[in-house]
């Protein structure tokens, strides 16, 4: 397929890989922006990137000249032949991402991690554990990025729209965990994940966490009112104990919710 430089996007990655004539890199064309959206901030700093997956070793060198001179790599793949691809600041480790005993092994061999980048076998299985294992290896000031996430679609890949387990599903009940400081259920409390979270960012085929240590948020006011209002019963009080009552029915049905209007 050809390209039309001239509508090009002009990121010093897009241009890297417009350009690129070194190892080979495979990505989608969209990527590019997202990269440099979450990424730009990291530039020419003394940080961290384990990335899963190396295929042929093309996005290595693409990170090594895009962060510069002060960065660490490392790179994780199955296949030993890629055990070969190391280079002066980049380190390559052989293991399965679906192996926890081998992830947790490899979180004592090297430092917490500014930026994670998961593309690596993209099945529901390598997504999730890799996740689950390596999420809290991320600085809480870094990035966690998972990418190809279009696989939570592909039945080959265990995916298919609303299946259950799909690392789409998974990352859509990180938005609850998110929001947990709000809960007003028992059931449901902040966890490590709300107290470590900022965002949650989705876009075609990535998701990308950006990390930032967090407490309950607080809820400020200033100035003066300029008429008495309550915010949570508007009205009178006995209408609002009949809603709530009938809002905690419904809840536990898992119904849409009643307010009157």
């Amino acid at each position: 397929m050809s390209f039309d430089r001239t509508k090009l996007g002009t990121s010093d990655l897009e241009k890297y890989f417009h350009n690129n004539e070194r190892r080979l890199i495979h990505k989608w064309n969209h990527y590019f922006d997202i990269y440099e959206r979450h990424f730009n901030r990291f530039r020419n700093q003394p940080i961290v990137i384990l990335e899963i997956g190396v295929f042929h070793g093309g996005s290595l060198q693409m990170w090594k000249d895009y962060f510069g001179n002060k960065v660490q790599i490392h790179g994780v793949d199955i296949n030993p032949d890629c055990k070969k691809l190391e280079e002066d600041q980049v380190q390559i480790h052989i293991g399965s991402q679906t192996d926890r005993a081998f992830l947790r092994k490899l979180k004592e061999q090297i430092p917490k991690v500014d930026i994670l980048i998961d593309d690596g076998g993209h099945t529901m299985k390598q997504q999730q554990t890799t996740f689950e294992e390596l999420y809290d290896h991320v600085k809480e000031d870094g990035v966690y990025l998972c990418e190809d996430t279009h696989s939570s679609y592909w039945i080959e890949y265990g995916g298919g729209l609303k299946r259950r387990k799909t690392f789409m599903e998974f990352s859509k009940n990180l938005i609850d965990s998110l929001n947990a400081f709000h809960s007003r259920q028992g059931s449901f409390k902040p966890d490590s994940f709300t107290k470590s979270a900022d965002s949650i960012h989705f876009y075609d085929s990535i998701v990308v966490i950006e990390k930032r240590k967090r407490s309950a948020p607080i809820d400020l006011k200033s100035g003066e009112e300029s008429f008495p209002y309550d915010y949570h019963h508007n009205g009178s009080k006995t209408k609002y104990r009949i809603l709530l009552s009938i809002n905690k029915v419904l809840q536990f049905l898992r119904l849409p919710g009643f307010i009157w209007r």
